[in-house]
This record gives structure tokens, C-alpha cells and sequence, in this order.
């Protein structure tokens, strides 16, 4: 499986160094999403399991797992260097034990066997081409013991026709205009949101919520059940 490049603002120093403020701009209920995420893993993941992380970067995820699960260790993926590095300085800050989390500069193809008691890919997924996205689950499946939990949540958006007095814009036009929206209320300059929305419109593989789920089923998972819905973000638990 091939995988695309990072994106750019992935390997910018400046755009690497602001990355933490990223997902609670963008994100609507992201403080709320990651408390979520580790009540969903803890309902199979034991004390003192072992838990894969696709997207490792920037560490936000990693530190609310660690510090909340002391005994959980943990193998990060990511394929951009930068931000394992920015991982590595937050988990540092933060106290959690360098023994606890490896960091890996890989695709998740590359990434350690496991088996691993559970795994996430958060805010990931529609960075990978269409085509990409059912090789990339079956690796992250073929890591995981049989009933362990992946949690994903990523841009996921609805099409067809739109409300009506939305002056015709399709369905997705408005979840992305509303995403933009949001943006905006969480002090984002309003022509920056504007070019963030146009960009993921225009750059990023956004599936709607069934092709999602399809997706997970295709690479063999099993139980997909959404959790979590944030204006154009989706997010799933599902197992192995």
C-alpha cells in the first residue's frame, strides 16, 4: 500500500509549533472527544494493556491517554518526524515515562505487530485517498487481538440536496460552511477559515458516514457504531 505524502502543514516549523491549538479551533467538542475515546477503549483495553496510535503526531491523544491510564503503554505512528517530535516534548512535559510510549516515524504498514488490546486513528483517516482507506484499516485490524477496539474520528460529511433557503447549495456545502463557522466562533480570522474550508473541499478524501463505516467493515471489522458527531466530524467504535 502506498500512502500520500503529509501534508504540508505537517512538516511547516511554524504550522508544527501551532498544531495544539489546531483540534479545539477546528473540532467542535474536541475536549469532550477525548475523554469519549479513552471510556470506549477502557471497556475492553486492561490496566495495563497496549494500544496502537495511527496519527500520533503532535501527541494531544497520546498525553490524555497516558496520564489517565498510568499503566497503558503505548506505539505511535506517524509519518511525519516534526510532529513526533512535538509528541515527544508533550509527553515529556507532561511526566509520562519515555518507557511507556515508542514513536515511530513510519506508515502504519511499518508499524510493530502487536497484537495490540486496542487502537486509535483520530483526526487521520481523511488525509488517505479513498483508495487507501480499506488497505490501511485491515494493517491496523491485522495488529489487533480478535474483539479489540479501533476508535476513528475524522471530517466525514453527508451529500446531496441541502435544506431548503440554502440557495442551493448541496448538503455537504453547508456542513463544510458550518464547520467554517465554527472556526470563526473559536477566533479563527474569518478569510482563514473561509481558505481552510475551500481547501478541504477541495484536497481531502471527505466520505460520507456510510461509505465510512462500509469502509471499516470491508477490512474485517466488526459492531461499527457511531459515537461521536461534531458539525462535519464522525467518529466510530468498532472491533477487530
Amino acid at each position: 500500500m502506498t500512502h500520500p505524502h503529509p501534508p504540508s502543514a505537517f512538516t511547516d516549523p511554524a504550522a508544527v509549533a501551532r498544531y495544539a491549538e489546531g483540534p479545539r479551533r477546528n473540532v467542535p467538542g474536541y475536549d469532550s472527544l477525548l475523554p469519549m475515546v479513552r471510556i470506549l477503549l477502557a471497556e475492553r483495553v486492561p490496566d495495563h494493556g497496549r494500544v496502537l496510535v495511527v496519527g500520533a503526531g503532535g501527541g494531544l491523544e497520546l498525553e490524555d491517554m497516558a496520564l489517565a491510564h498510568p499503566g497503558w503503554r503505548f506505539d505511535g505512528v506517524d509519518p511525519s518526524q516534526p510532529m513526533l517530535d512535538l509528541a515527544a516534548q508533550r509527553l515529556q512535559s507532561a511526566g509520562v515515562p519515555g518507557g511507556r510510549v515508542a514513536l515511530h516515524h513510519s506508515y502504519v504498514q511499518s508499524a510493530p505487530a502487536g497484537p495490540f488490546d486496542g487502537a486509535t486513528c483520530l483526526l487521520t483517516f481523511h488525509f488517505v485517498p479513498r483508495e487507501e482507506r480499506v488497505p490501511m484499516a485491515a494493517e491496523i485490524r491485522q495488529r489487533l487481538k480478535p474483539g479489540a477496539p479501533l476508535v476513528v474520528a475524522h471530517l466525514s460529511v453527508a451529500d446531496g440536496a441541502g435544506p431548503s433557503g440554502d440557495g442551493g447549495a448541496g448538503e455537504r456545502d453547508v456542513w463544510l460552511s458550518r464547520y467554517a463557522a465554527f472556526q470563526v466562533l473559536s477566533g479563527v480570522p474569518p478569510e482563514h477559515a473561509a481558505r481552510a474550508r475551500d481547501k478541504v473541499a477541495a484536497e481531502l478524501a471527505v466520505l460520507t458516514p456510510q461509505e465510512d463505516e462500509a469502509i471499516l467493515r470491508e477490512a474485517g471489522f466488526s459492531d461499527v457504531r457511531m459515537f461521536y458527531v461534531g458539525f462535519a466530524f464522525r467518529g466510530w467504535v468498532t472491533r477487530a
